[in-house]
């Protein structure tokens, strides 16, 4: 994800956060930075099986927002910074510069 996001890829990472469990997988790797985290810490830490987190870390995944790497036996899971920088900064873009009076508004 760039901070050149297009409305569907933004729509698809907000949608993904929509979710509550999958907001709080989010904001755990968010907090555990650029070291991340297995899935046995995240279903440790949010005291969710593992069946259900990994389908919640697929559709982040999916999304954009975080990036899996295999270590052995073991699969890291980070938060996507640059995807999350991305995102906010779509959201943020146009604050501000106002809006034209639309002549078809009643």
């Amino acid at each position: 994800m760039s901070s050149h996001l297009n409305m569907a890829h933004a729509a698809q990472a907000l949608a993904a956060l929509g979710h509550e469990a999958r907001l709080s997988v989010f904001r755990l790797l968010v907090r555990s930075g650029h070291e991340g985290l297995n899935v046995g810490e995240i279903s440790a830490h949010l005291d969710m099986p593992a069946s259900t987190l990994a389908h919640h870390l697929r559709a982040l995944v999916t999304a954009g927002l975080v990036v899996q790497e295999r270590q052995g036996r073991i699969t890291i899971n980070r938060a996507d910074f640059d995807a999350m920088d991305g995102l906010l900064a779509f959201l943020g873009d146009e604050c501000c510069a106002g809006v034209k009076p639309a002549t078809d508004a009643a």
